[in-house]
């Protein structure tokens, strides 16, 4: 394999684009840094294919990433290959607006050939390659410059790796025959509505106990203000204000401004200054949540009772034993989500219910809530088996 090195000027990312726009595949990754902003910086982009492999500079003065961008998210030819995929998406996303596809994530597929619930990149590396990966730049600042060749090596080494490995995944999914289980997964993880921050949803990921309608309003409402203030000035949402501060705000709003010194995680000058200010504008403009806004009781979590727990735990055990029997992670066939709310009653708009997981767990699992299957003992194994055997 030809690896080009570091390269930093747009004629040179050009050729390269156009080259690996002919080919049927080419691995991706990228490093970034975002433990301070709220916006990941972008500091390099790895490529390869199976013949050629680089590091792209995005930081270099004057480079134009356009054909880069362009072939991850226009070229339709081209699969674009990650591994736990999902930080390197949303940064094309908030480069593009949209996401690489068609795409493949071999963590994904990992799960699908039985070899664990999200294995990591190394252990994926050592079961294929049965390579030892080199993680001392792990901690590296991918933001300073220069890079020396070590870590510019290491960087490159995870898209030759994986421009190896998929290959010898796709054998296998195409012996094993699961190559379309996998079909629905990677379209799911390509939908650009997965990568969008919308304010107006943001107050969706703040727990909170309350689920009454003027609650929940201010809740969207400081959660709204939050994202703004942590976009404009590019911080994490948390230095902005933590969860529980907001929740708590929520539930006990301040009548005026000065009452933010007592409120425990803000800074006492939030009584006075212009970000305290914003909050309170923020308090003072919301509005209860509408019907249809409101989260329902089966879209926070089922109502189970003691007896829907216990067949919950049920479904939970034949998902162990049918994840077992064909050899395929347990978190690809089922979430515990969908298992409590098919004990539930809930028959619609269930992952486990549909498609080829329908096929391999859901029908033996509603046939377990309807009372058609159970579990037995045989030779030491726990099996499941229809009730009319064992009537």
């Amino acid at each position: 394999m030809h690896i080009h090195g570091l390269i930093e000027d747009s004629a040179a990312l050009a050729n390269l684009c156009s080259r690996f726009a002919t080919k049927p595949y080419l691995c991706v990754d990228t490093e970034f840094m975002r433990e301070n902003s709220y916006w990941p910086e972008l500091c390099l982009i790895q490529i390869a294919d199976d013949e050629e492999a680089a590091a792209v500079d995005p930081l270099a003065p004057g480079i134009d990433l356009t054909p880069l961008l362009d072939l991850l998210t226009k070229n339709e030819d081209v699969l674009k290959i990650f591994h736990a995929g999902g930080q390197d998406v949303e940064i094309v996303y908030n480069l593009t607006g949209t996401t690489p596809h068609p795409m493949f994530d071999t963590q994904i597929a990992a799960m699908a050939l039985g070899q664990g619930e999200q294995i990591g990149y190394s252990n994926l590396v050592d079961t294929y390659l049965g390579i030892s990966v080199d993680k001392g730049a792990r901690f590296t600042d991918w933001s300073r410059r220069p890079l020396d060749k070590r870590q510019i090596d290491y960087a490159i080494a995870d898209v030759t790796h994986l421009s190896r490995i998929f290959p010898k995944m796709l054998e296998k999914l195409r012996k094993s025959g699961r190559g379309a289980w996998l079909d629905e997964e990677m379209e799911r993880i390509a939908d650009p509505e997965n990568y969008r921050n919308d304010p107006d949803l943001a107050w969706q990921r703040v727990r909170i106990a309350s689920r009454k309608a003027d609650v929940l309003g201010r809740l969207k409402a400081l959660a709204r203000w939050r994202e703004l203030e942590a976009q404009g000035k590019d911080l994490p949402r948390g230095r902005i204000v933590k969860d529980e501060t907001l929740a708590d705000l929520a539930g006990n709003p301040p009548k005026k401004q000065a009452d933010l010194a007592r409120v425990r995680g803000l800074s006492a000058a939030w009584a006075s200054n212009d970000i305290g200010g914003r909050l309170m504008a923020s308090l003072a403009e919301a509005q209860p949540l509408g019907k249809d806004e409101l989260p329902t009781r089966d879209e926070r979590k089922p109502s189970l009772g003691k007896d829907g727990a216990l067949v919950a735990d049920l479904l939970k055990l034949l998902l162990k034993i049918r994840a077992r029997d064909i050899n395929v992670a347990a978190r690809l066939l089922a979430r515990s989500d969908d298992l409590e709310a098919l004990a539930a009653g809930q028959r619609d708009r269930l992952a486990i219910l549909e498609g080829w997981r329908y096929e391999q767990f859901g029908r033996d699992a509603l046939a377990l809530v309807e009372g058609q299957l159970g579990f037995t003992v045989r030779n030491g194994k726990l099996k499941m088996t229809r009730t009319e055997e064992t009537s």
